[in-house]
């Protein structure tokens, strides 16, 4: 009757289980306990999960950091013309009508801007220094709501200048040695037509803007001149060579195709900043995925230190099992005492991992520049990488996966052994006791 009453009035998780299981886990070699495999599981669980949360962070960092250099520097959307032939029967791809074009362009929905642009390869000199860049020519206002050119995080010069002269990336600046008023030769080989033919254009600008736009392709390639100079240096009197289109949801892009191209006219064709970055971000994605499986492995390994764990402790306790089935504690009680055992080192290992991998990623910074202090620096090449630093973004739904993932696995891992001891039998258990 007493076992029938206690099985009856105990509710699952009862503070004496909590208590049994307390003891279980703090208790010494000697005393039958495994304190030193609990702390094993412990350190495996947490760093596992501090691995996983890291480096999801450090993957999301990467892909916002290079999403946003495309998008804040880059059109959303160039719109450009097909091949055709112009009155001299040279075939030609600028647009004639482009005020006229960028009008219908603007007045598709989810378009924010559009602007005529004139593009070409130069080679630019200064001090005895030669590099190849690409031209933008661009009008003032346009140039203004370009945000990683006109409200970079570093930028020397006045914008508001940009009509004297030219705006050039930082990487140019560096490599031709330029700064703030010096002159910069641009050298281009399809110059005046004479004559004798079409001899070298060479005209020299005022430097009056230099730019980091946060992508190391960009700031080493790129030079933006006004609108009716590239005109000019270019022969393209009365004519874009194609219109620079922002909207206001680029992941969207692909859902506004079919209203662009209405837009542009009946030679109009497109050319997207996912056509342009899509290869990547799949292969970004793929990594991702990928990534996410590998260290997964690694929490599923660090929770199989609880099964061997809570093994060893089901061994050393199965007089203690015995005591306890034959004062009343049922299967089920017993069963929850060793989940208990097996799932609190899942959780506190989970919090712990989650804490180190917050902080790894808020302070991103201070750790790599540590990282980089110790190794001697040139850890990171922005030749190679296209950005200048190291990212990291915290985001709520990759410390969720990471602590559901943690935990589940633990809980599922830590049932196997606590049914053993569940279903011990007493009177085995007490034999040779």
């Amino acid at each position: 009757m007493q076992r029938g009453g206690m099985a009856g009035q105990t509710p699952p998780f009862a503070p004496f289980e909590w208590l049994i299981a307390w003891r279980y886990l703090r208790a010494r070699r000697a005393e039958g306990g495994v304190s030193a495999m609990t702390v094993i599981s412990f350190l495996g669980i947490m760093l596992a999960v501090f691995a996983l949360i890291a480096t999801l962070s450090v993957r999301s960092g990467f892909r916002a950091e290079f999403v946003d250099t495309i998008l804040g520097a880059n059109a959303h959307v160039t719109v450009y013309s097909a091949v055709h032939v112009d009155e001299a029967g040279r075939t030609s791809r600028v647009i004639d009508d482009f005020e006229e074009m960028a009008a219908r362009l603007a007045k598709v929905p989810g378009v924010t801007r559009v602007a005529p642009l004139i593009k070409g390869q130069v080679m630019a000199s200064a001090h005895g220094r030669n590099t190849g860049v690409e031209v933008f020519g661009i009008k003032h206002a346009d140039l203004l709501t370009v945000p990683r050119v006109a409200d970079p995080d570093h930028a020397l010069g006045d914008i508001a200048r940009f009509p004297e002269g030219v705006a050039i990336g930082s990487g140019v600046a560096r490599e031709l040695n330029l700064s703030i008023g010096d002159s910069v030769r641009v050298i281009s080989p399809d110059g005046a037509r004479t004559a004798f033919g079409t001899s070298p254009r060479i005209s020299a600008y005022e430097v009056v803007y230099i730019f980091s736009a946060g992508r190391y392709d960009i700031d080493r390639t790129r030079l933006y001149m006004p609108f009716k100079e590239a005109q000019i240096f270019f022969n393209r009197d009365g004519v874009a060579d194609e219109m620079e289109v922002m909207v206001a949801n680029p992941d969207q892009i692909e859902g506004m195709r079919m209203d662009l191209l209405r837009a542009g006219g009946e030679r109009a064709m497109l050319w997207t900043w996912r056509d342009s970055a899509g290869a990547f971000l799949r292969a970004l994605d793929v990594e991702d995925n990928v990534m996410f499986v590998i260290l997964s492995i690694l929490v599923l390994i660090a929770a199989m230190n609880i099964i061997s764990g809570l093994i060893m402790l089901v061994k050393n306790k199965g007089r203690d099992i015995g005591i306890l089935r034959t004062m009343g504690l049922t299967e089920g009680a017993v069963l929850r005492v060793f989940f208990i055992c097996g799932a609190s080192v899942g959780v506190l290992g989970t919090i712990a991992g989650v804490i180190l991998g917050c902080l790894f990623a808020i302070y991103i910074d201070q750790v790599f520049s540590l990282v980089n202090y110790v190794s001697g620096g040139g850890v990171w090449d922005p030749s190679i990488r296209g950005i200048y630093e190291l990212p990291a973004e915290l985001r709520l739904e990759d410390v969720l996966k990471a602590v559901a993932l943690s935990l589940s696995l633990s809980f599922i891992v830590t049932i196997f052994p606590a049914r053993r001891a569940a279903r011990m039998n007493p009177v085995e258990a007490l034999r040779y006791e």
